[in-house]
C-alpha cells in the first residue's frame, strides 16, 4: 500500500469539454451562476446569464475558442497538465489537477487521491491566481473547502496564498518576459483581468479604497491582502523594477469587461485604441493575471486586442506567453508549496 501523506492540487480557471455551443453554455452557466462571478440576487443572475448572456454568448464564445483550440484540447487545460508533469518531476509528491469550472472538478481530483494514496494526510491546494479576487482566488479556494468538507475527507486541505508579491513569482514572471523586451518597443503592457469596481469598494469600509487612484487604492496591509486592484499594481511595480524599467516604458490595464457596470480602469480594448495616437506605436503586451495560456490571453489579446491595436495605427503588437511550463516558474510553483 501506497505510504504517502502528503499531495499537491492544482487548481485552474477552466474550460469548455468542447467547442460545441452546447458545451460552451454548459460551461459558461456553470461559470456566470457563481454568486462570486456575478454579485447579485439568485433571480436576477439566472434572468441574466440563462435568458440574456448565455444565450447570445455561446455561439460566440465558441467560436473564439475554436481558433485557438489544439489537436490535444483546450490550452488551458493541456498547459495546466503540462505544469503538473513538469512540477512532478522536480518533486516526490503526487499532482492532481482540478478546474474551478467544468473538468476536471475538484471532487473528482480530491476523489483520485483519496483513492490512489489512501495514508494521505495533507493536500496543499495551490488556486494558479497569482492575486486575490472573489470572482478568481476566492471562489477556487471557498468552492474547494466546500468539497472538502461535504465529501468528509480525512486528510487536511492546505490552500497556498495569493502570491501576486512572492519573490519566486516575481522573478519567474520578469524572466519570462524579458525576452520579449529585447526588441525595440515603446510600451510594455501589463493588462489584468478585470473585475466590476463594487467587488472591491463592497467589501471594504466607505471611503477606504479609492479605486481611481493613479497608485495603490488602499494603505491597511490586512484590506491589502484581499484587494485585487493593490495587488496587481505591487505585481507591476515589482516586475519592472526586477527588469530596470524606467515609468514610462511600461503601463498596466485591464481586460475581459462584462455588461455596463464600471470596471477597473483603464480598460486596455480602449487604451488599444489610444497607444498608436500617443506615439506608442510598438507595444509589448503581457497578461500576468493568468500564469497559463487560455482565452482572455490567446484569443481577446493575441487575436482581437492585436487587431484593435493594428488597425488603430499600431507598427507591432507583441504578446508575451504567460508563464505556463517555463522552468523558472515550475521552481517558483513547487517553492510556494513548500512554504504552505
Amino acid at each position: 500500500m501506497n505510504q504517502v501523506e502528503k499531495a499537491i492540487l492544482l487548481m485552474n480557471l477552466g474550460s469548455p469539454d468542447s467547442t460545441s455551443v452546447k458545451d460552451l453554455k454548459k460551461y459558461l452557466n456553470e461559470f456566470l451562476m457563481d454568486e462570486r462571478v456575478i454579485d447579485v440576487p439568485k433571480w436576477w443572475r439566472t434572468i441574466l446569464v440563462k435568458g440574456i448572456i448565455v444565450p447570445a454568448r455561446a455561439p460566440k464564445s465558441a467560436e473564439a475558442y475554436r481558433s485557438i483550440w489544439t489537436k490535444e484540447g483546450s490550452p488551458l487545460i493541456v498547459i495546466t497538465n503540462q505544469l503538473k508533469e513538469a512540477l512532478e518531476k522536480e518533486t516526490d509528491l503526487p499532482v492532481e489537477v482540478c478546474m474551478r469550472y467544468g473538468n476536471p472538478s475538484p471532487k473528482a481530483a480530491m476523489d483520485n487521491l483519496k483513492k490512489n494514496y489512501p495514508s494521505l494526510k495533507e493536500v496543499i491546494l495551490v488556486p494558479l491566481y497569482p492575486h486575490y479576487a472573489w470572482s478568481s482566488y476566492e471562489t477556487a479556494a471557498e468552492y474547494a473547502k466546500e468539497i472538502h468538507k461535504k465529501e468528509g475527507y480525512t486528510f487536511k486541505l492546505n490552500i497556498v496564498p495569493p502570491f501576486y508579491k512572492d519573490e519566486t513569482y516575481i522573478d519567474a514572471l520578469a524572466e519570462s518576459m524579458r525576452p520579449y523586451l529585447q526588441q525595440d518597443f515603446d510600451l510594455l503592457v501589463f493588462s489584468y483581468h478585470g473585475i466590476p469596481e463594487r467587488h472591491i469598494t463592497k467589501r471594504h469600509a466607505p471611503g477606504t479604497h479609492d479605486v481611481h487612484s493613479p497608485d495603490h487604492c488602499c494603505t491597511d496591509a490586512a484590506a491589502q491582502e484581499v484587494c485585487y486592484r493593490h495587488q496587481v499594481i505591487t505585481t507591476t511595480q515589482l516586475v519592472a523594477e526586477k527588469l530596470g524599467l524606467p515609468k514610462e516604458k511600461y503601463t498596466l490595464s485591464f481586460q475581459s469587461r462584462l455588461g455596463r457596470d464600471p470596471w477597473l480602469q483603464p480598460y486596455t480594448a480602449q487604451k488599444l485604441t489610444e497607444w498608436p495616437k500617443q506615439g506608442y506605436k510598438k507595444i509589448v503586451l503581457a497578461c500576468p493575471a493568468f500564469v497559463s495560456d487560455c482565452l482572455e490571453t490567446l484569443e481577446e489579446m493575441g487575436k482581437e486586442g492585436h487587431h484593435i491595436f493594428m488597425e488603430a495605427g499600431g507598427e507591432s503588437f507583441t504578446l508575451v506567453p504567460c508563464m505556463n511550463t517555463n522552468p523558472e516558474w515550475v521552481k517558483g510553483l513547487l517553492t510556494l508549496v513548500e512554504k504552505a
